[in-house]
This record gives structure tokens, C-alpha cells and sequence, in this order.
């Protein structure tokens, strides 16, 4: 068991702030994301793409922003718990009892939801004969590189992550298939050129316009796939492993399963504390909706700052909570781990 002042559900850039705000205050967090690297949708969705609207910071990218965020929580050490979806927060005592998918228990005085739209989850291929073939043959992400190698691979999907793979495994494996349904590209315009070289190289067939319809096996072990185009004609491929890109699909997941006031797929706050229904437990960032919400990482910033007082002032509710300036506090540059000589 895993004692803390505040668990943090989600490890996206509102989520990590919230671990500095809380810092600021002298409150020790654990995070616990289902994804298995810090970034939420900043990593996971746009990675290398820019962004224009955090203060101070005139372009980043996704994991520029990440990076930052994690080198300004440094000086609290969070505890960091990724790839464990949270399934269990139901009160205990003065506080929360939270465990994770993983077994992992945690006891906390209070709890934030900084899940953003909620867990992803991979969108699934949907094929005759899918139930019937052994999960290691089908994936929706890379862990491994080296287990393509000398392989005949199937690739599914017209986006970055599929393209970027044709051309990454490419070199290692027998031959690559990729199938995409239509025959225009997501991704940017240098990979589909590298694919067409590819291509043309005859490493790579790109079949488009086009489907898996039906897996073939032999014992669970995937043999044939069967991909049908617009004109219903079917061409079978020999492939030893699939992979499939269809992006990402944000689910509530057991949040929903929490007992707080969900506003569809989203918990009501107050604008004071960021509070849900429950208290003790705090919604920040795009999870939360209360009226005016706008779904930007600035205001998640501000929420997460709210938060962190209401916090404080929730576990020491005998003392008046002060706002302090890392600029000039000697408590908060202590905290902050500031030489005399840096001040």
C-alpha cells in the first residue's frame, strides 16, 4: 500500500502541473496513467506537432512540453505509475482507497481526475475469423521491433503511426502489406513518398481502396488474411503478423463507475475548488465541465492551481492557506530545491 496526500488519475500536462501546484504547497502526489509514457494526448496524438497557445512559450511541440513539465516536477518526486488504469476510488477513513488493473494500492487523502477525454484505447480491427486467432499475432502498437524481423507483415491504416512503421520495418522484414481504406494519406506528405519508394523497391505492396475482411488460421496462429475492395473482389495475402493503426479511441472507462455527477462523457466541478460531487475528489482539464468550460491546456493550468488550494485547505482546514511567490518565498524557493546563489 502506497500512502500519499493526492493520487492524480492522468499524466497529461494538466495532470503534471498539478503535481508542481501541489508541490508548491508542500503535498506529495502519485500518478497513474493507462498510458505507458507521461504526455496524455500531447504524446499520444501530437507528438511532434506545434503548439502555440501556452503562455510564455511561443512554439513547442507535444513532447517538448512533456519534457518541460516533467523537468519543472523534479524537485517533488511523484511517485510515476504508467501503463495501470485505475479501476478502484471509493472513500475509506479521512481519505481514499485507489487501486489499479495492476493490483497496485494506494491510500490518499484526496484524488484528482486529470484524465483528459478519458483512457484511449486502440480502435479494433473488426474481421470474420479475429476471435479465433492468438492475440500475439494482432497488435495496435510497436513493443518489439526485432520480433518482425524476416516476417510477412500486414499493416493497417493510412496514418503517421502506419506509415512511419512500413518505413521503419521495412528493412528488417520479408515483405510488408499495407492496407488502407482509402487511397489518400493522413500522414505527412515525406512518408507517403518514402512508402511509394518503398513501393516501387517492391518491399512493400500498398493495396488501397480497400479492407480486411477475414482471417484465416491454422490452430490460432494467423495464416491468410482476405481484404476485399470497393468492387467486392477479394485478394488473399500470406502474413505472419498483423499490425493495425486505427487510432485512438478516448473511453471513460471505470470512472464512469466512480458515483460522480457525469455530464455525459465528462464530471461536474465547481469553479471555486474544482470539486466533484464527491468531496475529496477534483476533475481538471478537458475530464471536467462546468459552465464557460473551454477545453485548452492553459485552463487546466488554472484549474489545477485552484485545486491544489482547495486541497490544502481541505487537509489542514484549521489554517489559512497564504499565496506565496516563487519569486521571493523562501519556502517556496526550499521546495523548489533554489540555491541562495541562484535567488
Amino acid at each position: 500500500m502506497i500512502s500519499t496526500d493526492v493520487v492524480i488519475v492522468g499524466a497529461g500536462p494538466c495532470g503534471l502541473f498539478q503535481v508542481f501546484e501541489l508541490g508548491l504547497l508542500g503535498l506529495k502526489a502519485e500518478i497513474i496513467d493507462s498510458i505507458r509514457q507521461p504526455g496524455g494526448q500531447c504524446s499520444e496524438l501530437y507528438p511532434d506537432k506545434p503548439i502555440y497557445d501556452i503562455p510564455g512559450i511561443p512554439v513547442c511541440t507535444g513532447d517538448e512540453l512533456t519534457e518541460n513539465l516533467l523537468k519543472q516536477i523534479e524537485p517533488f518526486h511523484a511517485g510515476m505509475h504508467l501503463g495501470e488504469e485505475v479501476t478502484v476510488v471509493r472513500p475509506e477513513g479521512d481519505g481514499f482507497f485507489v487501486e489499479t488493473d495492476m493490483g497496485k494500492q494506494f491510500s490518499a487523502k484526496a484524488v484528482v481526475v486529470a484524465a483528459g477525454v478519458g483512457s484511449f484505447q486502440p480502435r479494433a480491427l473488426r474481421a470474420t475469423g479475429i476471435d479465433e486467432v492468438n492475440e500475439d499475432c494482432i497488435q495496435y502498437r510497436v513493443r518489439n521491433p526485432e520480433q518482425y524481423k524476416g516476417k510477412k507483415l500486414a499493416i493497417l491504416g493510412g496514418g503517421d503511426s502506419a506509415l512511419d512503421w512500413v518505413i521503419e520495418l521495412a528493412p528488417i522484414t520479408a515483405h510488408i502489406t499495407l492496407v488502407h481504406r482509402r487511397d489518400e494519406y493522413r500522414a505527412v506528405d515525406a512518408s507517403v513518398a518514402a512508402m511509394r519508394e518503398l513501393v516501387k523497391a517492391g518491399k512493400v505492396t500498398a493495396i488501397e481502396n480497400a479492407k480486411v475482411s477475414e482471417l484465416v488460421h491454422d490452430k490460432g496462429v494467423l495464416k491468410t488474411i482476405r481484404i476485399a475492395g470497393k468492387d467486392d473482389e477479394t485478394v488473399e495475402v500470406d502474413v505472419d503478423q498483423m499490425l493495425v493503426f486505427f487510432g485512438l479511441a478516448p473511453k471513460l472507462g471505470p470512472i464512469a463507475e466512480w458515483g460522480l455527477d457525469i455530464n455525459r462523457k465528462t464530471i461536474n466541478v465547481d469553479t471555486e475548488r474544482f470539486e466533484t460531487s464527491t468531496p475529496g475528489i477534483y476533475a481538471i482539464g478537458d475530464i471536467n465541465h462546468y459552465p464557460g468550460k473551454k477545453k485548452l491546456i492553459l485552463c487546466g493550468f488554472h484549474e489545477a492551481a485552484l485545486a491544489a488550494f482547495a486541497i490544502k485547505q481541505r487537509l489542514e482546514p484549521d489554517k489559512k492557506v497564504h499565496v506565496q511567490y516563487t519569486t521571493t518565498s523562501p519556502v517556496m524557493h526550499e521546495r523548489l530545491g533554489v540555491k541562495a546563489d541562484e535567488e
